[in-house]
């Protein structure tokens, strides 16, 4: 049975280079039930086999956009009034916070980047919140699909 929630939930996926990660965000999406998902910049983009290999149909029942720019994406939906919380580990000049500590404000977009080089100085600097998760081993970071699965649940308790 599916869920229908009154607060939307977004996210944005920002030059996510692998169709696999794509895919795997795809179906991510659809299972924490995402409002839309917006592929910006170079995040390839359905139809892909790739993409469908793991998304196992999500790419055709999420509603996506793509859009060149995410900075005018952004300041979209800022002014439609959806809080911009970006995903990132250390960030320089930036205070993040835990998590579990976020506590949102929907409607809210949950915005994740590249595999290596992360979210754009640009989207950073418009997000309106920067959230991370804590790393306990050697390693600094997880997988994008990963750390969005545990994220965009994360935001799902917040949800009616």
């Amino acid at each position: 049975m599916t869920r229908s929630f009154s607060e939307p939930l977004y996210l944005i996926c920002e030059d996510v280079r692998s169709l696999y990660n794509v895919g795997a965000l795809f179906r991510t999406a659809e299972g924490a039930g995402v409002t839309r998902l917006y592929l910006v910049g170079y995040s390839p983009q359905p139809p892909r086999r790739e993409i469908s290999k793991v998304a196992l149909g999500a790419e055709w029942s999420v509603s996506w956009e793509h859009w060149a720019q995410g900075w005018r994406l952004i300041e979209r939906l800022k002014s439609q009034g959806v809080q911009i919380v970006a995903l990132e580990n250390h960030v320089t000049g930036r205070i993040s916070i835990n998590y579990r500590r976020l506590r949102p404000r929907f409607p809210l977009a949950l915005l994740v980047g590249n595999e290596v080089s992360g979210l754009s100085a640009g989207l950073l600097r418009r997000s309106d919140q920067l959230i991370e998760l804590p790393m306990h081993g050697a390693k600094k970071s997880l997988n994008v699909a990963v750390a969005c699965g545990i994220a965009l649940y994360e935001l799902d308790r917040w949800r009616r």
